[in-house]
């Protein structure tokens, strides 16, 4: 059998001091998961449980130039530890979590806070605001096996070497074991997925010609310039 058109290019990231790629299965996000970056968006963190959604595993982004997208006056960064998973399955516990952990990377949930913020007005899906093309720019992998599993560490981002966003791993609400369990619950995990694990308070608007540089202690670096 063949296909009526070439299949799509598989999506992957580099795998630092490899030359083998890590395929993109899915992209999940869990939303708010630092405290004061809940409440810069209006939530209390104290009473929601963890919410994801997600991008595509094509909206990754590994050249350093992002294009500014179409549609929006209002593009938001937002610096976060990305988990990518070797295995996966359903109803996992948090205490076989990191099991399943492959690597870390350095990500940008890219946001049109402003169709985001329409689509949160009326009910809809975030997808526009979220899942457009290169919207997930992300560092190469570094496994696991090199670096352990960080649970502290500064998370921060430059814009034009001016400090915007920073925090510390140890801030997240939901761990990574306690996300991973979550949201195998919801979803069947599988090798070659994407976790962005939320963003510390300080998110806000770029521009065309902005260069942002993001850092993760124990992880790497993530430099990009809005194009």
């Amino acid at each position: 059998m063949t296909h009526v058109f070439a299949p799509p290019r598989q999506p992957s990231l580099p795998i630092k001091g490899s030359a083998q790629l890590f395929p993109i299965h899915r992209i999940y996000c869990v939303g708010r998961n630092y405290a004061e970056h809940a409440r810069e968006m209006g939530s209390d963190p104290d009473r929601e449980p963890p919410f994801f959604f997600q991008k595509n595993a094509d909206n990754v982004l590994t050249s350093g130039e992002l294009p500014y997208p179409p549609q929006t006056s209002d593009l938001h960064f937002e610096i976060e530890l990305v988990v990518a998973l070797k295995s996966g399955g359903a109803s996992i516990k948090a205490a076989d979590a990191l099991s399943h952990v492959y690597g870390y990377a350095v990500g940008l949930d890219m946001t049109r806070r402003d169709l985001q913020n329409a689509a949160k007005k009326t009910g809809r899906p975030w997808e526009v605001g979220k899942a457009f093309e290169r919207s997930a720019p992300c560092t190469p992998i570094v496994p696991a096996s090199a670096i352990g599993h960080p649970n502290a560490g500064a998370i921060w981002i430059d814009v034009n070497g001016e400090r915007r966003q920073t925090g510390d791993l140890k801030q997240m609400i939901w761990d990574i074991p306690h996300q991973i369990e979550f949201l195998s619950g919801l979803f069947e995990l599988a090798a070659g997925d994407l976790i962005f694990t939320g963003t510390p308070a300080g998110v806000g608007s770029t521009k065309r010609g902005d260069r942002l540089k993001g850092h993760v202690d124990g992880v790497g670096d993530l430099d990009v310039v809005v194009v």
